[in-house]
């Protein structure tokens, strides 16, 4: 059997409650748990600053050492110590005031000191079922006592939608070390005649020699209560270990209280009310007017239907920084998105060193709601006034960040001051459009213990415990941070970046050119010979005319040319980067075949050989995973070629990757061969994309349904030359059929999110004079599109 000391229970307290907060947190949380009727009252009874504590004791020891010499004078040291009492303790401070006018020599004046410290206090009081005498020595004095946890398992086994219990690991008693090295407990049930208590005395722990059992705690009988069903406890703290200042409980007020319970919540009952020498500090509430100035907002509710789960998301614009009318859309995230948005490939996240997700963490995860408050602090102070505006940016100074809340109470540390749990600042500043990061977004997620009984607390206090259920969580709320990046790029993009569409007519200028000089050719005729400089000046602003717009087509062009280069640029990368994750499998396969033969018996000569081969393609695997995939394209010229050929070629380099992924491959070619005229290069760009997608669905599919065997079919047509793509996979609902083409919109995994593909694809597609869409009428058994129509040229083809 293991033997404990008595250590042991301070460095346990010391390891488990990191900060005031989080004991504050524990002690306040015990009175919810035990049914207070009137929530919880904390009441700081300061005489004296810790601080001026402990200067007035320096002062009186040196006065001792130096036998006054070199010291204030006794009264004068009196003086200045009553100086430094809070007169709002008042009793206190009355008893303070005694106790350092009866000291008549610097001893008794030390041992005065010492007990005004002990005046000092932190009491949290309830109004709850309080605790007997047995209690305080069966449930108290126990570490890890196992009752609540007990009621909480049966509450979830029975069904129930709320837990009975806030806490349930039985040591959030020991927090109360962390405020100060004394404790008493003063407790009662209704039931009882007297109150119950208990002191406990640190320090007493503080001894390397002792065990715990050679500490001696016992809980006795108090006074006879005054009313005789009252029931509750107080907990009161002494020689406190930190500066209670006003303004220091001010600042935990702000900071901490007033986000311990859920602003938006609907949970009653939780009343905390803090008092300094009591005078009530006030606790800031979030006012719903606050929410109103949002520019704008996602909120989001994860639900578990018919055993499949299912994100909604309502999304709200109202003012993003530009006029434009509000803008509300409500997305259905169904399961095979969020496993493909959420989970991804496993191979994938292996290889990116991720923690590992099933799609089982999808369901066990359970239900949450979470809403976000996005705020433009460049257009805040618009039709402001300066002091609205002030009072506008200090509230979201104190309410900014995303908290985590359970069952209506905090969970530390998500949302603190250092906090960035979802990585919204990285995030923010690698996204293209407006930046959602923390000092803009206001917001909380909200979880509970029996609907989420996969996200528990680490012990620890310092988060939630690293599993799959964990990451869904917080992946699915980074998705919709990103889904509302993407609609305000969306809304921006379409009313105020929108521009003309620009046509070069050169008819139009051409036109024009011949009109003006029949029109000076007429002039000429009709004008005095003493006038003819006239006409001359006219036929000179002519010529210029002819000469600028000459200029101004022969810029138009090289814009539009430096504009496909840049489209086929970003193509290739995307495409180095698809064969250097080609390459980098290959290299690691191959390691591990080298790596196997390592352990196997040959000859001296061929292991010498296999060992200069292994560091080969180690050096060479290394260098693909450190590959820039960006690549500077060719000169890209249109070519007649047979689009059958391409295809094939194309298909075959894809051999191995179709095998490995298990996909049955159906071609469907055309009657006779398809000849066009294009740039080869975007065709390839265009194919590789959908390959690509067609890939990562699949897998996502796979991953899901266990029965499910992947099929991809590729049919060519002629008149005009088109390529049918389209695969068994999820498909694409109907609320993503014209967004899958916009620019960075993805609903792949976080790691693969770049929203390129596609976008690049149409636009290769229209380079060439073409066009690739969802085809309207290709739809599978669940209502969705399954089918890529690629047309590869216009009309004017070459056969």
């Amino acid at each position: 059997m293991f033997k404990v000391t008595a250590r042991t229970i301070l460095e346990l307290g010391s390891e488990l409650i990191s900060s005031d907060a989080i004991a504050f947190y524990e002690l306040i949380k015990n009175g919810i748990d035990a049914g207070s009727k009137n929530g919880v009252t904390i009441n700081f009874n300061i005489v004296i600053g810790r601080r001026d504590y402990q200067e007035s004791k320096a002062q009186i020891l040196h006065a001792i050492e130096s036998g006054g010499d070199d010291s204030l004078d006794l009264g004068d040291l009196k003086g200045e110590i009553s100086g430094k009492l809070n007169s709002e303790a008042e009793k206190l401070w009355a008893r303070a005031s005694d106790l350092i006018e009866d000291a008549d020599s610097y001893g008794t004046l030390l041992g005065a000191i010492d007990e005004i410290n002990d005046l000092n206090s932190i009491i949290i009081s309830d109004t709850g079922s309080g605790m007997s005498l047995k209690e305080l020595d069966t449930v108290f004095l126990v570490i890890g006592t196992s009752s609540r946890k007990s009621e909480i398992d049966a509450a979830m086994e029975g069904g129930k939608s709320h837990t009975p219990f806030l806490g349930e690991k039985g040591i959030g008693r020991l927090s109360a070390m962390r405020l100060g090295d004394y404790l008493s407990v003063r407790t009662t049930k209704a039931d009882d005649k007297y109150y119950n208590l208990i002191d406990i005395d640190w320090s007493d722990f503080d001894n390397a020699s002792k065990m715990i059992e050679d500490i001696d705690v016992k809980p006795r009988r108090g006074k006879k209560k005054a009313t005789p069903d009252f029931s509750g406890t107080d907990i009161r703290i002494r020689k406190l270990n930190a500066d209670w200042s006003d303004k220091r409980v001010d600042r935990l007020a702000i900071d901490d209280f007033s986000l311990l319970v859920n602003p938006l919540g609907k949970i009653t009952g939780q009343r905390i009310a803090v008092f300094w020498n009591n005078k009530r500090v006030n606790i800031r509430r979030l006012e719903k007017s606050f929410l109103s100035h949002a520019n704008a907002l996602v909120r989001g509710n994860y639900r578990i239907g018919n055993k499949d789960p299912e994100l909604t998301l309502r999304i709200e614009l109202n003012n993003i920084g530009f006029e434009h009318p509000k803008e509300v859309s409500i997305e259905t995230v169904s399961a095979d998105v969020l496993h493909g948005a959420l989970v991804g490939p496993k191979a994938k996240r292996r290889r990116m060193n991720k923690r590992d997700i099933d799609y089982a963490a999808l369901n066990s995860v359970g239900p949450f709601d979470f809403e976000l408050y996005w705020y433009n602090r460049k257009t805040q102070r618009k039709g402001k006034s300066t002091g609205e505006y002030q009072a506008l940016r200090n509230l979201l100074d104190q309410w900014m960040g995303i908290r985590l809340y359970r069952d209506g109470f905090r969970v530390y540390p998500y949302g603190t001051e250092d906090d960035d749990w979802l990585e919204l600042d990285k995030t923010a500043l690698k996204s293209k459009g407006y930046a959602l990061n923390r000092i803009q977004l206001v917001g909380q997620v909200e979880i509970g213990r029996l609907s989420n009984p996969a996200l528990l607390d680490q012990t620890n206090r310092e988060g939630l415990r690293q599993t799959p259920e964990e990451a869904i969580l917080k992946e699915t709320v980074q998705f919709a941070v990103e889904r509302l990046r993407d609609e305000m790029n969306r809304i921006t993009k379409e009313q105020k970046d929108a521009k003309e569409p620009f046509i070069a007519d050169e008819t139009k200028t051409a036109d024009l050119e011949k009109r003006m000089k029949t029109a000076i050719k007429s002039i000429r005729k009709i004008v005095p010979s003493e006038h003819r400089e006239v006409v001359q000046e006219l036929e000179l602003v002519r010529e210029e005319f002819a000469r600028f717009a000459s200029q101004a087509r022969e810029r138009i062009a090289d814009m539009e040319k430096d504009a496909d280069q840049m489209i086929a640029m970003a193509g290739i990368g995307l495409m180095v980067e698809v064969v250097a994750h080609e390459l980098t499998r290959s290299a690691e396969d191959a390691l591990d075949v080298l790596n196997s033969l390592k352990r196997k018996t040959v000859p001296e000569e061929i292991r010498r050989r296999l060992e200069s081969l292994r560091a080969s393609m180690t050096s060479i695997s290394k260098r693909l995973r450190i590959l820039d995939p960006l690549s500077v394209t060719g000169r890209q010229r249109k070519e007649r070629f047979n689009l059958d050929e391409l295809l094939n070629e194309m298909l075959e380099a894809h051999e191995a990757q179709f095998e490995r992924h298990q996909v049955k491959l159906n071609i469907l070619p055309a009657d006779r061969p398809v000849q066009v005229s294009a740039v080869k290069g975007m065709v390839v760009q265009v194919l590789e994309n959908l390959i690509s997608n067609s890939l990562y669905w699949l897998d996502v599919e796979k991953q899901r349904k266990m029965s499910f065997k992947p099929e991809l079919t590729i049919s060519v047509e002629d008149n005009p030359p088109r390529i049918r793509f389209s695969d068994n996979g999820p498909g694409i609902s109907e609320q993503y059929k014209d967004r899958v083409f916009d620019l960075f919109f993805s609903l792949k995994d976080k790691s693969r999110r770049r929203g390129l593909g596609l976008f690049i694809a149409r636009e290769a597609a229209e380079h060439n004079g073409g066009a690739l869409m969802l085809d309207p009428d290709a739809v599978n058994d669940e209502g969705r599109f399954s089918t890529f129509d690629y047309r590869v040229v216009g009309d004017n083809l070459e056969r």
